[in-house]
């Protein structure tokens, strides 16, 4: 008889006894032939077995199945992503407002009064003022005055400051009107509406002073509106013209004009007489009862904004 590899020859069988049936041929792959691992040959059966028919081998165990490949995912559109997030206003670290290249402020517009109340009170409103008049009116020293008494932020910004920010190649006006002096007024006029709309958009009134001509309506008022905004308040500050040249007999260094200039530029500034923009007559006002008519002239222009 033959016998399968990794087995012995089973035991002879009790005299007067049928022999003890051989084990079935294991199925293919199933590990016995070859000594699966961890089980050998498997333990023989008892000397006596039950009468009755013998019981059908242990069906062998089925091998694991090997993992399936994960199917490739196909390549579709990728997921959409959240559009940014727009920055915040007033988003800067130090908290002001970024100021829009070349966009003029638009300043609030005041609150409809009721009718029977008290005037606007102009100390208490944010506004962009210019004081025009000739030299020696004394508009510096007004403009400086009323801002320090304001009871709001208010920044006083002086062209003639600004101009003379030019220290070589300074333009000076004592030796007339050329192209060097032209530039640098046409610069130091919009580095002050510069500096004036960025002061209003950060909560910060603003006066500026400047001698413009009622002739030149493109270069002064209409410069200023540009580099302002069409909420700038124009008010013209015009003493008399012995007030004038006294005043200029006091200044010092290229402050200081001829006579003759001085009378002449008070001369042009006479054509503001029926422009429609508020005047106010300094000549026998102090500083302080100037800064006060100065109020007035504001708060009946947010009242009523004059055509200019």
């Amino acid at each position: 008889m033959q016998h399968y590899v990794g087995h012995g020859a089973p035991p002879p069988a009790p005299s007067g006894r049928p022999p003890h049936p051989a084990p079935p041929a294991p199925a293919p792959g199933s590990g016995w032939a070859g000594g699966h691992a961890g089980h050998g040959v498997p333990p023989a059966g008892p000397p006596h077995p039950p009468a009755g028919p013998p019981r059908p081998p242990a069906a062998p165990p089925r091998p694991a199945a090997a993992p399936r490949p994960a199917a490739p995912q196909s390549a579709g559109p990728p997921a959409p992503q959240a559009p940014p997030v727009p920055p915040q206003p007033g988003g800067e670290p130090t908290g002001q407002v970024r100021l829009p290249a070349g966009a003029p402020v638009q300043l609030p517009a005041p609150p409809a009064e009721p009718r029977g109340a008290a005037p606007l009170d102009a100390t208490r409103t944010s506004v962009a003022v210019l004081l025009i008049g000739p030299a020696g009116a004394g508009k510096t020293t007004v403009a400086r005055h009323w801002a320090e008494r304001r009871s709001v932020p208010t920044a006083h910004i002086s062209l003639d400051d600004v101009r003379e920010w030019v220290r070589a190649g300074f333009a000076d006006p004592q030796q007339g009107w050329h192209e060097g002096s032209e530039t640098q007024y046409r610069l130091a006029r919009r580095t002050c509406g510069f500096a004036a709309r960025n002061f209003l958009a950060n909560g910060i009134s603003c006066i500026l002073d400047d001698a413009v001509f009622p002739d030149w309506p493109v270069v002064g008022l209409g410069g200023w509106k540009r580099h302002v905004g069409p909420g700038l308040i124009p008010v013209v500050l015009l003493p008399g013209l012995d007030v004038v040249l006294e005043r200029n007999a006091e200044r010092t260094g290229n402050r200081r004009l001829a006579d003759e200039e001085v009378a002449r530029i008070h001369g042009r500034m006479a054509g503001w007489y029926g422009s429609g923009l508020p005047i106010i007559d300094n000549t026998r006002h102090d500083v302080e009862t100037t800064a006060r008519l100065l109020d007035e002239a504001v708060a009946r222009a947010l009242a009523s904004p004059p055509a200019w």
